[in-house]
């Protein structure tokens, strides 16, 4: 009788992974949303840019690069949810047959916690890179110190990359 139990027990354990799931499913929609959304960030300044026969102001100019700039961190947020969603699925439910193919990249090839850690983690720098950019481009320096700032933050995010990178 106990072993009977265990075994159920054990069995409602095991298929409770597939709650996973539901974090893969609304991670993708989160991401396509997000794809959406960046994309249309993007054409409606490159439209404008169309219709006034490239002919801009240097505030339109500021603007069209910062659109451009806030579209491709919501690409990269978008990716750590696809990465995140490929993740979680190899990792609780099954493997992904069509990633272990050949001539598949093994970009997205998740084997372990620390490899999705590892991958998200590389991403997110990315994002944080871009943000910092984006938010940089738009502060005026006025003073010698400011633009200290600026480089140390440069600084800060090279040794972030560097030491990212320093295991490959």
């Amino acid at each position: 009788m106990l072993k009977l139990l265990e075994k159920i027990f054990e069995g409602i354990l095991w298929r409770s992974r597939w709650m996973v799931i539901l974090a893969v499913i609304f991670s993708l929609f989160a991401a396509l949303s997000l794809f959406i959304v960046a994309s249309v960030e993007i054409y409606e300044p490159i439209k404008h840019l169309y219709e006034n026969h490239f002919h801009i102001t240097s505030e339109e100019h500021g603007f069209l690069v910062g659109a451009i700039i806030s579209a491709i961190d919501l690409y990269l947020i978008a990716t750590v949810l696809i990465i995140f969603s490929l993740g979680l699925y190899e990792l609780f439910i099954s493997k992904i047959d069509e990633a272990e193919g050949e001539g598949h990249s093994k970009l997205l090839a998740i084997h372990s916690l620390d490899d999705l850690k590892g991958k998200l983690g590389r991403v997110v720098l990315m994002v944080l890179i871009v943000t910092f950019f984006k938010y940089s481009i738009h502060i005026k320096y006025e003073t010698p110190i400011e633009t200290l700032y600026l480089a140390a933050g440069v600084l800060m995010l090279a040794l972030a990359l560097y030491f990212s990178h320093k295991d490959h």
